[in-house]
């Protein structure tokens, strides 16, 4: 019998696998846009359902014709912006330059960022517009809004989001006219375009070799235990190498998936399957329909940054129908 070859499983790249630090994912990098324009967004995911299009791929052996496709519901209320944040580039990476809030936030919106009262609107402005040639990113600084959904969260979750343009001045001004007001996924995407999806697994705890890494099990005459691995490694060096499979924590990484479709930005908020989806409910916002399957949980907080590695140019597809035959059965 040959030799039966089969590469490893567990990826090596990310090191060590250990659990996140936060479910609220940090994106620490944006793609450099000079267009003005909001380069992310977040939702919640809510489940997965399948969609008939028309295949638009100029490679693919199905080009014009009707193919099935699995793809995300992602829930995406609107975001609040609540302020704006400029940052420096010093020696030792980005340092916060000044933050500016929204005047007259209301009471509500104070309470979600534990603030008693805000007063420092001009002073914030004046620092920001004498350090202009010092400003390398501005981004603005929004709520979600986890109470317009119908899973019963009820701490909103603060984000970051990058702004394009040419040049401080202009992406300042363009942050200014966003303060106090609510953003929807409609101004930062477009239909077809390629996304940048960030969030944290599921959670699977502490596992053996065997599942973390996929190894054999070891055969019936071997040292009395069957699911571990056969040899920690060589003598020299007389240590045990990372690349070594063992035990430890499996999921709840933070991860970050390139390039993902967006097939369909849904303002009619007729998605919901017959029963709901299975452990979130029913979808009462806008949302998107992203193609493929996306890191996390359902109701777990998923973010979206504009594509940084893709060429492809983005075509608006061609659904024929969307599947809302009920998951609680699935």
């Amino acid at each position: 019998m040959g030799k039966i070859h089969k590469p490893r499983s567990g990826s090596l790249a990310v090191r060590p696998r250990k659990r996140a630090r936060r479910q609220n994912a940090r994106i620490t990098s944006w793609p450099h846009i000079e267009e003005q324009s909001i380069l992310g967004f977040a939702g919640y995911k809510a489940g997965m359902t399948y969609l008939l299009m028309i295949d638009d791929q100029p490679d693919s052996p199905t080009k014009g014709h009707e193919i099935m496709v699995p793809v995300t519901v992602v829930e995406t209320p609107s975001l609040f912006v609540y302020g704006l944040r400029a940052y420096s580039q010093t020696t030792d990476g980005l340092k916060t330059l000044a933050d500016l809030y929204a005047n007259n936030l209301d009471k509500k919106i104070l309470e979600k960022l534990k603030i008693k009262k805000y007063d420092g609107y001009e002073t914030a402005i004046k620092k920001i517009e004498s350090n202009l040639e010092k400003i390398s990113d501005l981004r603005i600084l929004a709520l979600m809004s986890p109470e317009r959904t119908g899973f019963g969260k009820k701490k909103a979750e603060r984000i970051e989001i990058e702004i394009g343009g040419k040049n401080a001045k202009e992406r300042f001004e363009y942050c200014k006219n966003l303060l106090g007001k609510e953003i929807n996924a409609k101004d930062a995407f477009k239909e077809g375009e390629y996304v940048d999806a960030v969030s944290v697994t599921k959670g699977k705890g502490w596992q053996g070799a065997i599942k973390r890494f996929g190894i054999h099990l070891q055969r019936r005459k071997a040292t009395g235990r069957v699911r571990h691995v056969g040899t920690l490694g060589p003598w020299h060096p007389a240590k045990v190498m990372y690349t070594v499979p063992m035990a430890g924590q499996m999921g709840y990484h933070k991860r970050t998936e390139l390039n993902k479709r967006i097939l369909k930005i849904g303002e009619d908020v007729d998605i919901t399957p017959k029963g709901g989806f299975l452990n979130y409910g029913v979808v009462k916002n806008p949302y998107l329909l992203i193609k493929g399957s996306v890191g996390g949980p359902v109701k777990r907080l998923i973010k979206f940054r504009k594509a940084i590695r893709t060429r492809r140019k983005p075509l608006k597809p061609e659904i024929m129908y969307i599947s809302k035959e009920s998951k609680q059965g699935a």
